[in-house]
């Protein structure tokens, strides 16, 4: 008998709308598919690398809906990788708030080790070299740093110091990182979650809604052109366009919101499988 195809992930980063990739993960989880190896950037980096542990999609879910009702305590941990004080969030001179490194450390659970090649999965972290201008992508070494760096959203975390670099998000060069993973299997499979059009809206946002969600459009712009270069076998884009990159606190309405997504890749990739 031949063997299966195999499959690769790219996760790609978004913010709170990253919360969708669970859904991914558990749809992958439930058709008994464990990707040959899996990149992200940002939030799907974060996401990515407790798949790499090994860690199933519905304890993601679990883990992350559980704390993320006990904001006393999300907040607690915040309050403890501040930088400076949190009225320093509103001062253009120091916008930083919080320590991308320490941030990893109070957040990523036990499971998750200290170093890739102690992973299940093979796994590609993406960061943003900020003084070289250009992506680094991580996959040996020190993961915690790596991942630190690949969610050190400019103006919330602080940039990361590694492997001599200067890096903050990987959002920032290679929000999608599916270009990583060309041959290194059957099928690659990337989950966009930038985000398209929002329908119905006229407002004007609010100065850091402005900040954060034009960072967004720059990310959802490099995807579409990146596209137009070449697709991944398999696009799946979770309808979550309406919630914000720091929606976290609403995780469950995300979590439903990307809940058809699981019937898509269980249909599409099924048939790429023939399952």
């Amino acid at each position: 008998m031949s063997a299966a195809p195999s499959v690769a992930l790219a996760l790609g980063s978004g913010g709170a709308r990253g919360l969708a990739h669970i859904a991914v993960i558990e749809a992958l989880d439930e058709l008994g598919v464990r990707p040959k190896v899996i990149a992200g950037a940002s939030i799907g980096a974060l996401i990515g690398a407790g798949f790499a542990a090994g860690i199933a999609g519905r304890d993601i879910r679990d883990a992350v809906t559980g704390l993320l009702r006990n904001r006393p305590e999300v907040m607690r941990r915040l309050m403890t990788v501040r930088v400076g004080r949190v009225s320093d969030i509103l001062s253009i001179g120091h916008p930083m708030l919080l320590d991308a490194e320490g941030f990893v450390e109070q957040f990523l659970p036990p499971e998750i080790p200290h170093d890739f090649e102690r992973l299940q999965i093979p796994f590609v972290a993406v960061a943003t070299d900020f003084w070289r201008r250009g992506e680094v992508a991580y996959a040996t070494g020190a993961l915690r740093p790596a991942i630190a760096a690949s969610i050190a959203v400019p103006g919330m975390l602080r940039p990361v110091e590694h492997d001599g670099r200067v890096l903050v998000d990987g959002g920032a060069v290679n929000p999608l990182p599916f270009d990583l993973l060309r041959g290194a299997a059957d099928i690659v499979v990337a989950v966009d979650v930038t985000g398209g059009a929002v329908e119905g809206e006229d407002r004007v946002p609010a100065p850091f809604e402005a900040l954060f969600s034009t960072f967004a459009v720059m990310s959802h712009a490099i995807v579409a052109e990146k596209l137009k270069s070449g697709a991944p076998d398999l696009l799946l884009q979770p309808n979550v366009s309406a919630f914000g990159l720091l929606d976290f606190f609403r995780a469950t309405p995300i979590l439903r919101a990307a809940e058809p997504i699981k019937e898509e890749v269980k249909r599409k990739l099924g048939a790429f499988l023939e399952l």
